[in-house]
């Protein structure tokens, strides 16, 4: 893209503090933003060729939403750690096999999107994230839910199209996860903890497209119990 055009992009920035630049065929970061460090709020490259990622993106310290949805990134930064003030991450639709050990310093996010990307195993830097509500990693490679996901306090897990076969069952022990979809993966029913049923704050539990009927859940120990929240809460919001 011209110079002229990343300019006038670069000026509405200047007054708005939000900078777009989405589907263009970049294939690296514009570095001719770091000029706004100090005052961005809100970033979205998306729909672009991006690589990598420069370490100047931990300048960008009152950023609240960054958007680098169906990029070509393989890794981040460490210095993405120094984004204090993010609220919003999307990486949906990358490459990336793993998150950086600072990922957990993002104190202030809330919502995590990783959907369609190569992680294999589940990020244990989110459960260092005391604001995190909804996460989404869905359509990647997790092979299981380890006992440290006990720390999760997302709201909110979608680990749907994944190749989980293991669920700990420390995860009914997270203290504020109301929606776990873990559709279309690899569980047979015996993997099921009761505990996400009996003992959990879970009052959605997705399991469609696994190894086994839904109407086999019905048997399981607990499922009453289950079924009293995921009531109680359908009532609250209808």
């Amino acid at each position: 893209m011209g110079n002229s055009a990343l300019k006038a992009h670069l000026e509405t920035a200047q007054k708005t503090g939000v900078f777009q630049l989405t589907g263009k065929g970049l294939n690296e970061f514009p570095m001719d933003l770091q000029r706004l460090a100090s005052s961005l709020r809100t970033m979205d490259l998306s729909g672009n060729k991006i690589e990598t990622l420069p370490s100047v993106i931990g300048h960008f310290t009152t950023l609240k939403s960054l958007n680098l949805n169906s990029n070509k990134l393989a890794v981040l930064p460490e210095d993405v750690g120094k984004l204090k003030k993010l609220e919003a991450l999307h990486l949906n639709s990358n490459s990336l096999r793993q998150l950086p050990s600072s990922f957990g310093q993002l104190a202030a996010l809330k919502t995590l999107n990783l959907s369609g990307n190569q992680l294999r195993e589940f990020p244990l830097q989110l459960c260092h994230l005391r604001h995190l509500d909804v996460v989404d990693l869905s359509k990647n490679r997790i092979q299981r839910l380890p006992d440290e996901v006990e720390q999760l306090q997302a709201i909110e897990l979608n680990v749907n199209q994944n190749q989980i076969s293991q669920i700990s069952s420390h995860i009914a022990r997270c203290p504020r996860l109301k929606v776990l979809r873990i559709e279309e993966n690899c569980l047979e029913i015996s993997m099921i903890p009761v505990s996400i049923l009996a003992d959990s704050q879970i009052a959605l539990l997705a399991v469609e497209g696994n190894l086994f009927e839904i109407k086999n859940l019905r048997d399981l120990e607990g499922y009453d119990k289950y079924m009293d929240r995921f009531t109680a809460t359908k009532k609250k919001f209808s």
